[in-house]
């Protein structure tokens, strides 16, 4: 259960493809970008920040996180273009795409796509969720097709049982940013928190790390060989994520940059996947058509017993 659980949690987040291009590109492309010109040689903060002020304790860095979730989930509509570099592998991957989202409670709908590139590979996934069915298509240049379907009125069942009202999104349970946004929660203690003020745009950066219990459930090893939380995250593998840094919006609370840092084989701890949001829009009309996916059956798999069976409530 906890190996899908992290697998689903992979495949939502598109830039954790750190691990997924060791096996779907197999070493076989070089990058569209040489690595030592990419944005992964700044710093995370570098050329953004024009002020600083640390003013947040742990519990306010967390209250911060569960505002934004919460904010999200009942805004009245999001339009955003998404841009994405991902280092794996020797390879820098440029991604594009875009999100939008509509609606709240039962009638929400999103659509979430984004298409990465290095060479001549490309990694493909569109999620859509049109309120009654969840869509997932994933497609590689060196892969078979997926496509898997969830019935929404299932996990809204199953959510009922958990004491969780009709009204609340049932997006952080299924994918797109919310669902993205909401693993990351549960994968990852939220510590600190900056006030900052980028273009002019006062903003949060927070600041996260494993949650050391969920770390050891993923890599048992690791309970063994150290004492401590800390010294367990210390010892997360090379290429693997260690901390995530959410850059919002002080005002919307909108998240604007998600940022994972991992360590390489030397030990230094640097961005191995950025991924932007721009062009944010809230609360204008979005065409209905855009939630609209009518798929072919070929090799349509329905996949709602594994989404059910995954399903936890949200970290409070």
């Amino acid at each position: 259960m906890f190996t899908l659980d992290f697998r689903r949690f992979l495949r939502c987040v598109v830039l954790l493809l750190v691990w997924v291009t060791s096996l779907f590109f197999g070493g076989r492309s070089r990058s569209q970008e040489k690595a030592e010109s990419s944005v992964y040689k700044q710093s995370a903060g570098s050329g953004v920040r024009q002020t600083a002020e640390l003013v947040s304790s742990e519990k306010q860095a967390e209250r911060l996180v569960a505002s934004m979730l919460s904010r999200l989930g009942r805004v009245e509509s999001i339009s955003a273009r998404i841009r994405q570099r991902t280092r794996a592998e020797g390879m820098v991957l440029v991604g594009t795409g875009r999100y939008l989202q509509q609606g709240s409670g039962v009638d929400q709908q999103f659509r979430f796509e984004v298409v990465n590139k290095a060479d001549t590979e490309t990694f493909e996934l569109l999620e859509v969720s049109d309120g009654i069915s969840f869509w997932r298509f994933q497609k590689g240049s060196s892969t078979p097709v997926r496509l898997a379907r969830v019935d929404i009125s299932q996990i809204r069942a199953k959510l009922k049982d958990f004491g969780i009202e009709e009204n609340q999104a049932v997006a952080p349970h299924l994918g797109g940013l919310q669902g993205s946004l909401a693993l990351i929660r549960r994968y990852f203690q939220f510590e600190s928190a900056e006030r900052e003020s980028i273009d002019g745009l006062p903003v949060w950066r927070v600041v996260g790390r494993w949650n050391s219990s969920r770390l050891i459930d993923i890599f048992p090893h690791l309970k063994e060989s150290t004492n401590s939380s800390e010294s367990v995250t210390e010892e997360v593998p090379a290429g693997t994520p260690c901390s995530v840094e959410l850059i919002i919006g002080s005002e919307q609370l909108f998240p604007f940059r998600i940022t994972w840092s991992g360590r390489s084989d030397d030990g230094k701890v640097e961005p191995i996947s950025i991924l932007e949001l721009y062009e944010v829009r809230l609360g204008e009309p979005i065409d209905s058509a855009a939630f609209v996916y009518k798929p072919s059956a070929e090799g349509l798999l329905d996949v709602t017993e594994q989404f059910v069976q995954a399903i936890q409530p949200l970290r409070q």
